[in-house]
């Protein structure tokens, strides 16, 4: 590459990550999922990936549109500031009283009233033993107000934000709810790194 195309292809990449970096792996995910999915009896025309591994100053909570292959959705999403999390690096746990982001496979459950964000937040039930105790430790999908729809990168999210659940924008959120009272099957939500 040129300078100039080196240039360009670097600020495109911090313009638009995903297509740069993660789309493969977000697509690989994907697949994976469907498949799961099938199996399992779940909806199949959509589910949310959360690839803990990015940046927390960028979005990295997608709703990925299974028959358009494309995320239709994103958001910025919060992990747990248990054990000895950082901004920048997350650390994992099942364990109740951590305050951690537990990785694995979830079904979305039933939704109830959240005294965050937009006051509403889904169960969420662990289906791995890396998120057994999910339903336990009150584990659910929630919104919280200070969460911008905007990418603050270079930042990171700050912690506090999340005990553990995913947290993403109100927005975000709305169109969620809207998305999920429409749903007769359960919903996948599949937290990585």
């Amino acid at each position: 590459m040129t300078n100039y195309t080196s240039i360009l292809f670097l600020f495109l990449c911090i313009l638009f990550p995903v297509s740069c970096f993660g789309q493969d792996r977000l697509k690989e995910k994907a697949d994976s999922a469907l498949v799961f999915c099938q199996e399992n009896k779940m909806n199949t025309e959509y589910c949310i990936l959360v690839d803990m591994k990015m940046h927390s100053g960028k979005k990295r909570f997608f709703v990925w549109d299974f028959k358009g292959d494309s995320i239709r959705l994103s958001s910025l999403c919060a992990h747990g500031y248990g054990g000895s999390s950082t901004e920048a690096d997350p650390v994992f746990s099942n364990v109740s009283g951590s305050y951690c982001t537990s990785l694995g496979k979830y079904k979305i459950g039933i939704c109830s009233y959240s005294k965050w964000g937009i006051n509403v937040h889904y169960k969420l039930h662990g289906l791995e033993a890396t998120n057994s105790n999910a339903y336990n430790r009150i584990i659910v999908l929630h919104s919280h107000h200070p969460i911008t729809p905007e990418e603050i990168y270079p930042y990171h999210l700050p912690l506090g934000y999340s005990q553990g659940c995913p947290v993403i924008d109100n927005q975000s959120m709305k169109k969620l709810d809207e998305m999920f009272r429409k749903e007769k099957r359960p919903t996948l939500l599949w937290i990585y790194y």
